[in-house]
């Protein structure tokens, strides 16, 4: 039993270790889905190191995306911040993990040469019930979304708004090189 105690504090310590590290090194992880959950943490380590000083703040991601509105809310700090945000795509870089992406600062952005980054047109999940009033103003409500998302590929991508609204009508793949030609990222990372 003592040994077991002992090598679950060992865990304990040791992810504490690992999370201090990072944090010192300004290093911020988008690992998983985008929720308010995963906002919540990368806002609040964003303002906080942007706080401390104005260095370079890395944040990592390997993320297929999630709920749009949690997105915006990490992009709107990325933009909000005096700090470059570098961006790194390590494994998947897909629908708002490939908008935060291109979103870091230019010169800054990159891939493993082994990732993939994958754009599309927002999407709604689940089941909607409601009056044909209702489903209406939803309908607005996404094309809005799906203009305001395009319209932050344009900007951070440089690509024309006909070639992001054909791209994002479906999912869109790319490698890192193609991603860099589409101007997604400005290098790819081969070792560290």
């Amino acid at each position: 039993m003592e040994f077991y105690m002992e090598k679950e504090l060992e865990k304990l310590l040791g992810d504490h270790e690992i999370n201090k590290k990072f944090m010192e090194d300004r290093t911020i992880f988008l690992w998983d889905v985008v929720d308010d959950e995963s906002a919540r943490d990368i806002v609040k380590r964003l303002l906080f190191l942007d706080a401390k000083n104005h260095e370079d703040i890395t944040l990592m991601i390997n993320s297929a995306g999630g709920a749009v509105t949690d997105g915006l809310a990490i992009y709107d700090a990325m933009q909000y911040v005096k700090s470059d945000v570098r961006t790194v795509c390590m494994g998947m870089a897909a629908s708002m993990g490939a908008l935060l992406l291109c979103a870091g600062a230019k010169g800054k952005r990159s891939a493993w040469e082994h990732s993939r980054i994958m754009i599309h047109q927002p999407m709604i999940g689940g089941q909607i019930i409601a009056p044909a009033s209702g489903l209406k103003i939803q309908a607005e409500e996404m094309m809005r979304t799906k203009k305001l998302l395009n319209d932050i590929l344009v900007k951070h991508t440089g690509q024309p708004l006909e070639k992001i609204d054909k791209d994002t009508d479906r999912d869109y793949f790319m490698s890192p090189q193609e991603a860099k030609a589409y101007g997604m990222i400005d290098s790819i990372t081969k070792s560290l």
